[in-house]
């Protein structure tokens, strides 16, 4: 990815900050965010969505390609987390490295402009059945070197994985990503 285009998603991070993003820890070499959902499904059918309709409810301005619909997740050890980029390759976004079908889905990377610098996290989201709903809880470990420090990103990068799993409640509750 061209560096202009990781200005452009280190932007996306600063507009998309949300008050509800829970920072748990930040530090200038790292910060831990988490987000919670209850989502009126069974975690069969959240987990479905979550591993094999990606490309559905996941927002297209946060793909490299422009358009969600070009990424999957491998649901296994080792599986990618990737992103096809027509007439010019692909991107590895994380690496599969936990599942617990229904469960728990873990993955390893550094998503957006955090690939370009010496920064990985580890993203992980489990699954409970509680009553006629799923609470998913999301959260995502970031360390490593970023110029300044990372603290200031937390926030940021909380609020656009929030809105992640904002979409995936939509899209399993409706059919879409967006409330309408």
């Amino acid at each position: 990815m061209k560096l202009a285009a990781g200005v452009v998603l280190v932007s996306a991070f600063s507009i998309a900050v949300s008050a509800r993003a829970e920072v748990i820890e930040t530090g200038p070499g790292g910060f831990l965010v988490r987000n919670e959902a209850a989502i009126a499904a069974p975690p069969e059918k959240v987990y479905a969505a979550l591993t094999r309709g990606i490309g559905r409810w996941w927002d297209s301005e946060h793909t490299y390609s422009g358009d969600a619909r070009n990424m999957r997740i491998d649901a296994r050890p080792g599986g990618c987390f990737c992103e096809k980029i027509p007439g010019k390759g692909a991107i590895e976004h994380m690496r599969v490295i936990y599942v617990s079908r229904n469960e728990v889905l873990r993955l390893s990377g550094g998503l957006g402009p955090l690939q370009e610098s010496g920064v990985t996290g580890t993203l992980t989201w489990s699954l409970k059945p509680d009553g006629q709903e799923t609470i998913v809880t999301q959260g995502y470990s970031v360390g490593g070197f970023w110029p300044g420090g990372l603290k200031d990103l937390a926030a940021p990068v909380g609020g656009v994985l929030e809105g992640q799993l904002a979409r995936l409640k939509a899209y399993v509750e409706t059919g879409s990503p967006v409330r309408k």
